[in-house]
């Protein structure tokens, strides 16, 4: 994932470049979309039948790739969450900023019962 948000992009260029402050987010959220949420946080993303965002922690950056280091599971669907296209990493659980967002190699459709996992190690932010 190396795409960004409008959001984040100004917040690091004022805190690099003009020395105003950029407060980083104590927890980071994974949030699943149904479509592309873009740079302006405009997607769909899922909600209702047991959907929320959930916690990620990463490892140490490397050579400007930053890694899940625990699995993030979402509960279990009591109905249709509809396609996975994109996932995203926000400031909040609910509202808040996007940060990051990518498209998922092969969309998932979550009915009744699924549970969507990203195995550790499996969500990645580059910066390049």
């Amino acid at each position: 994932m190396s795409e960004m948000s409008n959001y984040l992009e100004n917040g690091l260029l004022n805190a690099v470049l003009r020395s105003t402050s950029y407060s980083s987010p104590a927890t980071v959220y994974v949030g699943l979309y149904t479509t592309d949420p873009g740079e302006g946080n405009t997607g769909t993303e899922c909600t209702g039948s047991a959907y929320g965002r959930k916690s990620a922690t990463f490892g140490a950056p490397s050579n400007g790739v930053c890694t899940n280091s625990a699995s993030v599971e979402f509960d279990q669907a009591t109905g249709s969450w509809g396609t996975i296209s994109h996932v995203g990493l926000l400031d909040a659980i609910a509202s808040g900023n996007l940060l990051f967002y990518t498209d998922i190699t092969t969309s998932k459709t979550i009915e009744n019962g699924d549970i969507f996992k990203i195995a550790a190690g499996s969500l990645s932010v580059t910066l390049a």
